[in-house]
């Protein structure tokens, strides 16, 4: 079963993990290929989420001019080309990318406007998600909210928060919350990873939010799963990064087909393309070839992220369409 050509959803995405070769070498021709394994990608075992994390730091370094950010933006769409992606949410922090000397405001202008110029030049739909992190002030997850609000209408869809889940309280970060939640602002927000089940709950207690980024610890505890199944909580699951990071030592241990199977709404994606050295295509690959998924699972899986996704219902309307017909064409 090659599902190459299926169209697909990708809700989990980090932008600034997700820098391909042929672009690193343009914003940085002293980069050798050897040096882009090294320093762009993780290894297969991390120690840590830290350690993957860490990995973000070298194309950081090459995101902090509006040349910059359009060259990377646009290139993530050339890959996602290659996987038929047809709807994608980009993630980014937009505070991390000032040492320029870009407000981000600007920041967040300049890609948005990337990704209207990427729309349009590829044909795929593309919204983006603003992230703040765990680490940050009050102050500044408080600026990151704000500058969700402040585009709203325009490609910007929705709010998270990443990064250490395991080093940082939730303290600074629930009154950005409450605002995001009090201005109709969509909400994501990573938990269920280096932590277990508590860190969900108390995720989903504090900030509101309609989708869990990973979330896949959420097996621990069967109460939670009823929760999620019933308040249509969706889970962004990203199985190679998960692996990579130390949830689960194998494939086979990894909870996505347990969750699935017990009716969570969950849909597959990659997390970082360039730190985990991985696309779309190999995750569904992995799936396939570890647990059997077949045609149906994968459709299900793409019909539960168009229904989960920031986009607007005539944009899901659209590629549900889009799913169906090439789902019957797969099983005619």
């Amino acid at each position: 079963m090659d599902l190459t050509g299926f169209p697909k959803v990708e809700l989990h995405l980090h932008l600034d993990c997700s820098l391909s070769f042929d672009v690193v070498s343009k914003l940085s021709p002293n980069t050798s290929k050897q040096r882009y394994d090294e320093h762009f990608k993780a290894p297969i075992n991390c120690r840590s989420l830290v350690e993957y994390i860490k990995r973000a730091n070298a194309a950081l370094e090459i995101m902090q001019n509006a040349s910059q950010l359009e060259m990377v933006t646009l290139d993530l769409f050339k890959q996602l080309k290659k996987d038929n992606v047809r709807y994608a949410e980009f993630r980014f922090a937009p505070l991390l990318h000032l040492i320029g000397g870009m407000s981000s405001r600007e920041v967040v202008s300049t890609v948005e406007a990337a990704v209207q110029k990427g729309v349009q030049d590829f044909g795929i739909e593309v919204n983006l998600i603003l992230a703040t992190l765990r680490h940050y002030s009050e102050k500044q997850s408080m600026e990151t909210v704000k500058l969700a609000h402040d585009f709203k209408g325009s490609r910007v869809v929705g709010l998270d928060i990443a990064s250490d889940e395991a080093g940082f309280p939730i303290d600074n970060h629930i009154k950005a919350f409450e605002y995001a939640h009090a201005h109709e602002i969509h909400r994501t927000a990573h938990a269920g990873e280096a932590c277990g089940c508590d860190s969900v709950w108390e995720t989903l207690k504090n900030f509101y939010p309609t989708r869990i980024g990973h979330g896949v610890r959420s097996a621990e505890d069967p109460k939670l799963i009823e929760h999620l199944k019933e308040n249509q909580i969706h889970l962004e699951v990203c199985p190679t990064s998960n692996l990579q990071t130390g949830v689960f030592k194998r494939i086979e241990d990894h909870t996505v087909n347990h969750l699935y199977h017990e009716g969570v709404s969950l849909g597959i994606s990659t997390d970082g393309r360039t730190i985990s050295n991985v696309n779309l295509n190999d995750e569904y690959n992995l799936l396939r070839d570890t647990f059997d998924w077949g045609v149906e699972d994968f459709y299900k899986v793409n019909l539960m992220a168009i229904e989960a996704c920031f986009a607007s219902e005539t944009i899901k309307s659209k590629l549900s369409s889009e799913i169906d017909m090439a789902y019957s064409s797969l099983n005619s």
